[in-house]
């Protein structure tokens, strides 16, 4: 029987989420993205999240690799050439220690084994995301609205990345876009503030996330009265929220499928 060198393979590496609904659309729909694009390669799936990964299992009989495992795998079916593809929205502790140093232990295993970027890592990645969310919500603008964009947040260095959004989308003169976290700065309480002072009187929620789970759901769309939503109706904001993860708009799996050809040709 002929022996066959198996073909390289793309790791497409996510924070992962519970949420079926979004998760084919999103994480799914990148992969799918990528493996149109690169026919030459086998896309396989890791999620970073442990908690994630068990949930799945647990209640779901889902199983899906961690990137050890993942890697683990390749190695076995003699994979040679890895591009490890991460879905994350900025290189913060998931990228950094679930991912590349997770990797770094692999290094001399494989012939060649390359990590892509996250998907906010330079400026024409900022401009490029700042103009998405503008047009994907333009339907929003308009006097006395304010569209406000929740992210993860994160105490890592890369939170500054939501500054740097939000400095961005001002330069591009979008004036009525805030960026807040749920989990650092800026904060709910910075964004009702911003909101208040800023005279609107109507706020349209979105997810700066590649997926609309547990945080989209909940935190920000739920009824409990800490969530976003009901913080602002407190406040005497007219809310609308928009429950969709950024990994379901083409442009960005564009720009993903873009960061996956720029670290094949290295």
């Amino acid at each position: 029987m002929e022996n066959r060198t198996p073909r390289p393979v793309i790791l497409v590496t996510s924070f992962g989420t519970t949420f079926e609904g979004t998760r084919s659309v999103t994480v799914g729909a990148i992969e799918s993205a990528i493996a149109e694009r690169f026919p030459e390669y086998e896309v396989r799936r890791a999620f970073t999240s442990n908690n994630i990964r068990r949930i799945l299992l647990n209640r779901d009989k889902i199983r899906i690799d961690s990137v050890p495992e993942a890697l683990e795998k390749l190695i076995a079916d003699g994979v040679k050439k890895v591009v490890v593809m991460p879905t994350h929205m900025l290189e913060g502790d998931e990228y950094d220690n679930k991912i590349v140093n997770m990797v770094k232990e692999y290094k001399d295993r494989f012939e060649d084994i390359r990590i892509g970027h996250a998907l906010l890592t330079n400026d024409l990645d900022y401009s490029h995301l700042a103009a998405i969310i503008d047009e994907a919500t333009a339907e929003y603008r308009a006097p006395g609205t304010a569209r406000i964009f929740m992210g993860h947040g994160t105490e890592h260095k890369a939170n500054e990345g939501y500054a740097r959004l939000q400095q961005t989308l001002k330069d591009r003169g979008v004036n009525d876009i805030f960026i807040g976290t749920v989990e650092a700065e800026p904060t709910l309480k910075d964004m009702v503030k911003i909101v208040k002072d800023g005279g609107y009187g109507k706020v349209v929620l979105s997810p700066l996330m590649i997926v609309a789970g547990d945080h989209a759901t909940n935190d920000m769309a739920g009824d409990d009265d800490d969530s976003w939503k009901s913080t602002f109706v407190k406040a005497g904001l007219k809310v609308e929220c928009r429950v969709t993860g950024l990994g379901s708009d083409w442009r960005v799996q564009r720009m993903m499928v873009y960061h996956c050809k720029q670290t094949i040709e290295g």
